[in-house]
C-alpha cells in the first residue's frame, strides 16, 4: 500500500550519505515538479542514461577524452574530401576556383593586315571557356566575376616575304586602353620575316562591363598566322 511522507528535510542518520530507494527500485520525479540542484555539485555515473541534450549548454569540449564528433554536427553544407570547414561554420570548397577562365587560338590565317596598323587579332577557336565569357565573334573576354585576372597572349606575325620583316608587336587591351604589350624589332636582322611577340600581366576586372582583347601591329603588312601553339590568348581569375 502506497503512503506519503511529508517532511521539509531529509538527513542521513549517520551524517555522511543519504540513500533513496533500493537497487531495482525506480525513483520518479512527477511531471510539473522541479529537482533544483543549481547550488550543488552533480556527479553523474560513468555511463549516462539516454537523454535529450537540449539543455547541455555549457559542455566543455576539452573534456571529450575519446571518440569523434560526426561531421554532420560541424556546421552547415556538405562535408567531403574536397571541402573544408570555414570560420563561419560552413563547409565549402577549399581555396576557391580560378574561374572564369578561357583560352582561344587562331585556327585560320588572318591575312591582308595593313602596314603599321593596330588590328584586332581574331582568336576564333576556343580551347576552353569555363563560364562562356569569351566571344568568338568580337574576340573579347568579358568575365562575369570581379577580381584580378592573369592574362596572356602570343602571336605569329608574318610579313610574307623573305627577309622584309621590320618591327611587329601585340598588345592586350582592357576596354580601349593598353595594359601590356610586346615588340619584336627585326630592323638589325636582315634574315627576318616573322616575329613571335608574347606578353602577360595581371589586371583588375569589374565583373560587368570590362573586357580584354588583343591587337597586333607589323611593318610591312602581312599575316597573323594561325596555330594553337603560337597564336593564342587566355585569362583566368586569381584566388586572392
Amino acid at each position: 500500500m502506497a503512503s506519503v511522507l511529508k517532511v521539509d528535510k531529509l538527513d542521513p542518520q549517520s551524517g555522511t550519505a543519504l540513500e533513496i530507494g533500493t537497487s531495482g527500485d525506480t525513483v520518479s520525479i512527477p511531471s510539473g515538479a522541479t529537482l533544483d540542484i543549481s547550488a550543488s555539485t552533480l556527479t553523474p555515473p560513468a555511463t549516462l542514461p539516454a537523454s535529450s541534450g537540449v539543455n547541455l549548454t555549457a559542455l566543455n569540449a576539452t573534456n571529450l577524452g575519446s571518440g569523434t564528433v560526426p561531421t554532420a554536427r560541424l556546421g552547415t553544407g556538405t562535408a567531403s574530401s574536397s571541402t573544408v570547414l570555414y570560420g563561419d561554420n560552413t563547409w565549402a570548397a577549399a581555396g576557391g576556383d580560378n574561374t572564369p577562365a578561357f583560352e582561344a587560338y587562331s585556327s585560320v590565317d588572318q591575312t591582308s593586315i595593313a602596314d603599321a596598323t593596330w588590328t584586332t587579332v581574331e582568336f576564333g577557336t576556343e580551347l576552353y571557356d569555363s563560364d562562356g565569357c569569351y566571344d568568338t565573334g568580337t574576340f573579347r573576354f568579358t568575365p562575369t566575376t570581379a577580381g584580378k585576372y592573369f592574362t596572356y597572349a602570343s602571336c605569329n606575325l608574318n610579313s610574307g616575304s623573305y627577309p622584309t620583316m621590320g618591327m611587329c608587336g601585340i598588345t592586350i587591351k582592357k576596354n580601349t586602353s593598353n595594359v601590356t604589350y610586346a615588340l619584336v624589332d627585326h630592323r638589325g636582322n636582315v634574315t627576318g620575316r616573322s616575329g613571335y611577340p608574347n606578353t602577360m600581366t595581371t589586371v583588375d576586372m569589374n565583373g560587368t562591363s570590362d573586357y580584354l582583347n588583343v591587337t597586333g601591329w607589323m611593318t610591312p603588312g602581312g599575316t597573323f598566322a594561325s596555330g594553337s601553339y603560337v597564336t593564342y590568348f587566355g585569362a583566368y581569375k586569381l584566388i586572392t
